[in-house]
């Protein structure tokens, strides 16, 4: 086994965990798994949620490419309208989180918020975040190349009507300059508790619609 200076090791999260010493992932045996595994999960329930939080609040002064509030504002915008409407928690997070990923990865950015959130909402938030940037297009009539009415491929879901509502009232609405937003602050123990939910396995899900999407 190759000889590594601790020095060089990443700090571990708690001083009573130990490093599995090996740098392929075939190397690990049975127990090695079984350490990491046990850390993780603690490492998870300490991290995730934080992490997620600072995904969105690096772009707090970022600036904007031609909407009046940038990418942050408009997120904490439509999670306070949601908060303000009395839905409940997870309604609420979701839509602080819907556009977390609008700038990095913004041809895919409802997935990339779906496969963030949904080991931890309903099938009604995750369906919607998959999505919700289609059902934009019925508010943009004017741009150019639009499918306006793609969202009628889905007409009769069970999650079209919450979809639709959520784009109209919390989303292609909350673009606002002059609009009184909670801190962030008011969210992040909204988002630690949604976080701190046991997890749900989407994969297979995933799989299945990446097929019929594909069948089309």
């Amino acid at each position: 086994m190759t000889s590594h200076h601790r020095s060089s090791f990443s700090p571990l999260a708690q001083a009573d965990w130990r490093y599995v010493e090996k740098v392929s992932l075939e190397d690990f045996q049975p127990e090695d798994w079984q350490l990491l595994n046990a850390q993780r999960q603690d490492y998870l329930s300490q991290h995730q949620a934080d992490q997620a939080l600072r995904m969105l609040t690096a772009s707090e002064h970022d600036p904007a490419f031609g909407y009046m509030v940038n990418n942050f504002r408009h997120c904490l915008q439509s999670a306070t309208m949601v908060l303000r409407d009395g839905r409940d928690e997870e309604d609420v997070v979701v839509a602080l989180l819907h556009d977390v990923g609008f700038i990095t990865c913004p041809l895919l950015h409802g997935d990339f918020a779906a496969q963030l959130l949904g080991a931890y909402v309903s099938d009604r938030n995750y369906w919607m975040l998959q999505h919700h940037a289609t059902f934009q297009n019925v508010h943009s009539p004017h741009l150019p190349g639009v499918r306006q009415h793609e969202r009628e491929l889905w007409k009769g879901h069970p999650h079209y009507d919450w979809t639709a509502e959520f784009v109209a009232k919390y989303d292609q609405a909350a673009a606002d300059p002059s609009y009184a937003c909670e801190p962030i602050e008011t969210f992040v123990p909204m988002v630690r508790r949604i976080f701190a939910r046991k997890p749900v396995d989407r994969r297979t899900t995933t799989l299945e619609t990446q097929a019929m999407k594909e069948s089309r």
